[in-house]
């Protein structure tokens, strides 16, 4: 199969596209720059384009493409949070919608759906929370409209933290940590989700081989505080994770959109509990903790101490 992907060149695409070669597809990699090579396909989110020709024949679209959020929440950051995710998605969607192959389509989404707190098992029915993320996660899933409206299989992987060696949500983590600084974010007690890379890239496979539809939450089967992870992250890296994480701050923006400040959503998202099950085994894309290669947290904090090897 050919499988289209944007976002290919970020932390899941990179491992993405090897796997899905791997697994005996053809990848045409969406890229933005006017020049392509050979496997690539432009696109451009602010001008509403797409080459449809290199698609004419795809089986599938992964659609990974967004701005990172793990950094200072500025009105610009959200702006472009929001528009490379919502604007791109719709994008995409419109474009699948078009093609006679009538193309799976595949996008990333995250638990940040359901909100900042609660330490209730959340399954993909739960209603979506509050705060900045989760208004952003709806308006990204909506965005993929035009695709379920031709009829087309749309899912959407909420993905909860992924763990890589590689970088990540947790990068900016080991720094404090590696410098003995490390420790727990507020009180400690908010669960923390999270999903290895290896896993989450057999999610994506499993997703495009089976009939999943609609939201479908990716996450190990044991979820931990942000205490235990703390403590088995301090003990991997032999520091010590005494004094808690202070929350950054920043002054608030004159921007009139969006109206929230970084202090008040990203230090609240760090402190943020969630717990996402899947409805039933048959609904997750790891089909139960069975096909997960790493169910337990465990030994994944010891692999951090190894050196980083190319995906």
């Amino acid at each position: 199969m050919r499988v289209a992907v944007s976002g290919s060149s970020g932390l899941i695409g990179s491992a993405l596209c090897p796997g899905l070669e791997k697994a005996g597809h053809e990848v045409v990699r969406l890229v933005r720059h006017s020049e392509t090579r050979p496997g690539e396909a432009q696109w451009d989110i602010a001008a509403g384009t797409v080459d449809e020709a290199a698609l004419h024949d795809v089986g599938a679209i992964v659609n990974l493409a967004g701005e990172n959020i793990g950094q200072r929440w500025t009105a610009s950051v959200k702006r472009r949070a929001w528009e490379s995710r919502v604007d791109g998605t719709h994008l995409l969607a419109k474009t699948a919608a078009q093609l006679p192959s009538r193309p799976v389509l595949l996008c990333a989404s995250a638990i940040g759906y359901y909100g900042y707190e609660s330490d209730a098992p959340l399954d993909e029915s739960a209603p979506r929370g509050a705060g900045f993320l989760a208004e952003l996660v709806e308006a990204w899933e909506a965005a993929a409209e035009p695709a379920r409206a031709a009829g087309l299989r749309t899912v959407h992987l909420r993905q909860a933290i992924v763990l890589s060696r590689h970088g990540g949500a947790l990068e900016r983590l080991l720094l404090p940590f590696k410098l003995g600084v490390g420790g727990r974010v507020g009180s400690g007690k908010q669960w923390w989700s999270w999903i290895t890379l290896d896993d989450l890239v057999s999610a994506y496979l499993f997703a495009l081989d089976h009939e999943l539809e609609g939201p479908v939450n990716i996450a190990s089967p044991e979820a931990v505080t942000n205490e235990e992870f703390t403590k088995q992250l301090g003990e991997a890296l032999h520091r010590p994770t005494v004094l808690p994480l202070l929350p950054l701050r920043s002054k608030p923006s004159s921007a009139r959109w969006p109206r929230r400040r970084f202090s008040a959503d990203s230090a609240s998202c760090r402190r943020s509990s969630r717990r996402p099950v899947s409805r039933s085994p048959s609904r997750t894309c790891a089909a139960g903790s069975s096909r997960h290669s790493l169910t337990k947290l465990g030994p994944w904090p010891r692999s951090t101490r190894r050196r980083a090897r190319p995906v």
